[in-house]
């Protein structure tokens, strides 16, 4: 009988630091994505240009950044508990500081907090999970885990939408307050201390390089399309400093005996696959939330609230896809790899034939089946990735896993943006060729409509649809890139190596 009643106190406690751990992930994913919404109205409160309010997100994005590889240095130094507890505590008095802002200055500074604080919470939320989890059924933890991480940007811009629209945008800070208490009051009541080290050795000088490098890459990746990539000396300037600050962190890393990042991780076959893998996972997991609102609101003219039914089709097909993978566990996970990245890459497909005539539910099976394919993916991913590495290197392998999954979506996003740009201008410098008094085509109304074209009054019309239809087919190719890349990752998988072990 004592059997049986640890065994289920064991089975509780699991679920318990689960719920936990998703908890603040879900809260640290939802910061990322949310506040975009909530910028235009957060510009005419604080009197900014756009370039000023846009960096509410950089440098957001550059503080999770520089941390993130911190991680595992900072359980040695704190242990588990004590440093989720610090950082739960400060992102979430950081939030609520971001909704108190009265200027400009504050909301950055406070952005720079929740940005720093709440980064180590996803890899060491890993981390905790694949400790207290037995190696079997990592596979169901992951993919309830893996909910969190991914479905709160998924909904999180409909939800802060809708509120910034009733309310202000002070509410999208105000409503993960609450949250953030209760995961807190979860971490002192069932983490328990684990991962602090007698004599933490730490190499500043290679965090100081990698820092600079990765801050380098972040401004270059945010700012390049705004300042015109390499005409900008900026620009230029934090390209050759990303370069020389990384050419120096690879060679004090070659000399010291304990180096930031440890090269035995890099050693090991699946953890590097799976680096690569979640990089392309980082890729293609958040572009379309950057394209799609985009291609509705400006060219097909649809409200916030449908485009926001759009993505959280998206977060259905991901809650049905976590579910799938979590059941297949016992299947080989390239099993599941090869079917997430197929998925995702034929949505990318049926993207890529939009018009601008494009109806809801042509938007919808696309979004349904990039959820399902994603949710799918996430988990084998994390379970080759981690299967064959020793247990007290996974705060520091799970730290490098998601640097390297926001490092993907921040380059692909920049790629993808500059494709629409790019192509847009050529195929409406191609169009406009077309267009004048001594083409043919236009005399048939068949090609223009009813009526002729009366050049002095329909000229801005003219060029208006052009524009129009040239940014159409800058999203599609953007579209074709994404499916592309997908199965273009379908060679690697077979590197991946089943024998796991303990």
């Amino acid at each position: 009988m004592a059997a049986v009643t640890a065994t289920a106190e064991d089975a509780s406690y699991k679920v318990l630091v689960l719920v936990t751990m998703a908890c603040a992930n879900t809260l640290y994913a939802l910061t990322m994505t949310i506040v975009n919404v909530a910028l235009p109205q957060m510009q005419g409160t604080f009197s900014a240009t756009t370039e000023e309010i846009s960096w509410v997100v950089t440098l957001n994005v550059v503080a999770t950044a520089v941390v993130t590889p911190l991680t595992g240095s900072l359980v040695a130094w704190f242990g588990q508990r004590r440093l989720i507890i610090i950082c739960l505590s400060g992102f979430t008095l950081a939030t609520l500081a971001c909704a108190m802002a009265t200027s400009l200055e504050a909301i950055l500074f406070f952005r720079i907090l929740q940005g720093a604080l709440g980064a180590p919470l996803v890899p060491l939320s890993q981390a905790i999970v694949l400790q207290v989890w037995p190696k079997e059924e990592h596979a169901r933890a992951n993919g309830y885990l893996g909910m969190s991480v991914v479905v709160g940007p998924a909904i999180g811009p409909s939800i802060g939408g809708w509120l910034a629209e009733e309310y202000d945008w002070r509410f999208v800070f105000l409503m993960i307050v609450p949250f953030g208490i209760l995961a807190l009051m979860g971490v002192l009541r069932w983490i328990r201390e684990e991962g602090k080290a007698e004599q933490p050795r730490f190499d500043y000088l290679g965090f100081l390089l990698f820092s600079i490098s990765i801050v380098a890459l972040q401004l270059v990746l945010d700012r390049g399309e705004r300042e015109d990539w390499l005409q900008s000396g900026t620009i230029v300037t934090l390209v050759i400093i990303m370069f020389a600050a990384f050419a120096m962190f690879i060679a004090n890393s070659a000399c010291v005996d304990r180096p930031f990042i440890r090269p035995s991780l890099l050693r090991n076959r699946n953890y590097l696959i799976g680096l690569f893998l979640v990089f392309v996972y980082g890729s293609v997991n958040f572009t379309p939330l950057v394209l799609l609102p985009q291609l509705l609101q400006a060219y097909r003219g649809y409200p916030d609230t449908l485009i926001g039914m759009v993505l959280a089709m998206r977060g259905v097909g991901m809650i049905v896809g976590f579910f799938m993978a979590a059941r297949m566990g016992r299947f080989d996970p390239r099993v599941g790899l090869v079917l997430g990245t197929v998925a995702i890459g034929t949505s990318g497909w049926m993207m890529s034939l939009y018009d601008l005539n494009v109806g809801f539910w042509a938007l919808v099976w696309p979004s349904i089946l990039q959820g399902i394919g994603c949710g799918l993916m996430w988990v084998p991913l994390s379970m080759v990735s981690f299967a064959t590495l020793d247990r007290a290197l996974l705060p520091e392998a799970s730290s490098l896993f998601h640097l390297i999954r926001n490092m993907g979506t921040s380059l692909y996003v920049a790629v993808s943006v500059f494709i629409l740009v790019r192509t847009s201008k050529v195929r409406y410098a191609e169009m406009a060729e077309g267009i004048g008094p001594f083409e043919e085509r236009l005399k048939f109304p068949e090609a223009v409509g009813s009526g002729g074209v009366q050049w002095m009054d329909s000229l801005g019309l003219i060029a208006a649809e052009a524009w129009r239809q040239s940014a159409l087919i800058g999203f599609t190719n953007c579209f074709l890139f994404y499916a592309l890349t997908c199965f273009a990752t379908l060679p690697v998988l077979a590197f991946v190596k089943i024998r796991r072990t303990d």
